[in-house]
């Protein structure tokens, strides 16, 4: 098989909804990164464990469409906001 009868039947094999999911879901998780990450600087525990979470929720697209097992997700997401929320909590400064 030829590089480009190989990359032709690859190409043939994308659905274009995962492909916009793929899109949409890598420019939401770069936005609540971003989220994220300005809550962190301002200490903001609460809504850095929230950011965190929607953060693993939308990242963890691809491995649903590994895994085929969404359950998990929902204990990753758990886990997620608590390792902010904790961390926040030990990094916060007396004010």
């Amino acid at each position: 098989m030829s590089a480009a009868s190989h990359l032709a039947e690859v190409v043939a094999g994308i659905d274009p909804v995962i492909a916009l999911g793929v899109v949409f879901a890598t420019a939401a998780t770069d936005a609540v990164y971003v989220m994220f990450t300005s809550a962190v600087v301002r200490r903001r525990r609460f809504a850095a464990a929230n950011w965190s979470s929607c953060w693993y929720l939308l990242s963890s697209f691809a491995v649903i469409s590994y895994t085929e097992n969404w359950a998990y997700v929902a204990f990753a997401a758990l886990g997620s906001w608590l390792g902010a929320f904790i961390t926040l909590t030990f990094l916060r400064r007396p004010e």
